[in-house]
């Protein structure tokens, strides 16, 4: 199981902005290693973010987000105790997840 995504929020005047940093590899499949052999491509290529179970938002990505991606993001019309999920799957097929209840 991949490392639980950890996410901040703060809700002002109706919007939360929220922050989220994804722990993961994201290998390009083009680097080596000290042997000289290829490291395969192991990477982020879809994140969802759901409001109450709706999504919100969906964004393709590729080899070239950088290790450990930080992710920011505003939610309109989010009102406390509003449930925020935000998920990724990999190449590999590898997924997370990380839940915020807004305050």
């Amino acid at each position: 199981m991949a490392a639980i995504i950890k996410i901040r929020g703060k809700l002002k005047d109706g919007t939360a902005k929220m922050k989220a940093l994804m722990p993961h590899p994201m290998e390009t499949g083009t680097r080596r290693d000290p042997d000289g052999n290829i490291i395969p491509a192991h990477y982020i290529e879809t994140v969802r973010c759901l409001k109450n179970d709706m999504e919100i938002m969906s964004a393709q990505w590729g080899p070239s987000v950088s290790k450990n991606p930080y992710f920011a993001f505003r939610v309109k019309n989010a009102v406390v105790g509003d449930r925020i999920t935000i998920t990724w799957q990999d190449n590999k097929g590898e997924a997370s997840a990380g839940e915020l209840i807004l305050k």
